[in-house]
């Protein structure tokens, strides 16, 4: 081994010690000192690009004040509702279409095509059908969370080793025993991959599904700062709680993950 590649395995071992905390508080510093340096460099008034100072007050005097609390508790609401509705529907049309090739064959297309129709092109629609209630909203984020969930149950049931399922059967274990010890728990780490990522679209569903119409919710709060406040601050502050809020709830579905299937 050259000097060379020995420095770089060094350094390569160095980076991979720093904890995922630390990196992320790293990554999070330069992105505001180069966003401050934008600021300063470009000369843009806070209307068009406040200072990162500028936010964190907004964002801190919003809280305190009630501004953006009911908005956001509204948001996670109908955002709770939708996963948990969304993933359940998924979690048994996945199953079924992992073991039923015939039904793989008639529902793809359809599911295929309702993944490709744009949620922001569906969700008027849904709230001329449902009203602009809380039911519209629920329908958006389940919609958008059906599919990632649903093909991800897909392919981790297929991929449940054929031995072991032998194996099962030759011990005489039920179909529903097949199922629940040995199917679902082999297929946990790609079921956990579709829950992650549909955790952060039911977040962008609800948003999508208070923009087309609703009086409380982040989505809301965001034509409402952008619009008859002209607030930008405000505006950020919202996208910083959008933002955090789908950092928190991707967590808890990483931290269910490792009690259930463990640290990978």
């Amino acid at each position: 081994m050259t000097a060379l590649q020995a420095g770089a395995r060094a350094r390569a071992g160095g980076l991979a010690r720093i904890p995922a905390a630390a990196g992320a508080a790293i990554a999070l510093v330069v992105f505001i000192a180069v966003w401050k340096l934008i600021v300063i460099i470009s000369g843009y008034p806070p209307f068009i690009l406040p200072a990162p100072e500028l936010v964190a007050a907004r964002f801190i005097s919003a809280w305190a004040d009630g501004t953006i609390a009911p908005h956001a508790f509204r948001t996670l609401y109908e955002v709770a509702l939708g996963f948990g509705i969304g993933a359940g529907l998924a979690l048994v049309v996945g199953y079924v279409l992992a073991r039923l090739p015939l039904a793989e064959r008639l529902l793809s297309p359809y599911l295929v095509a309702a993944q490709a129709t744009p949620i922001l092109a569906l969700a008027p629609l849904l709230a001329l059908w449902f009203g602009p209630g809380l039911t519209a909203k629920i329908v958006i984020c389940a919609l958008i969370v059906f599919f990632p969930v649903a093909i991800a149950t897909m392919v981790g049931v297929r991929a449940v080793d054929a031995r072991l399922l032998e194996l099962a059967r030759s011990l005489r274990a039920t179909r529903w025993q097949i199922v629940t010890t040995l199917e679902i728990p082999a297929a946990l780490p790609a079921i956990f991959g579709g829950l992650r990522v549909g955790v952060t679209l039911a977040v962008v569903g609800a948003i999508v599904g208070e923009w087309t119409g609703a009086t409380r919710g982040l989505g809301v709060l965001v034509n409402i700062a952008r619009g008859s406040l002209f607030d930008i601050p405000l505006l950020f502050a919202t996208l910083l709680t959008i933002a955090l809020l789908g950092i928190v709830l991707y967590g808890l579905v990483v931290l269910v993950e490792r009690a259930l299937v463990g640290a990978r």
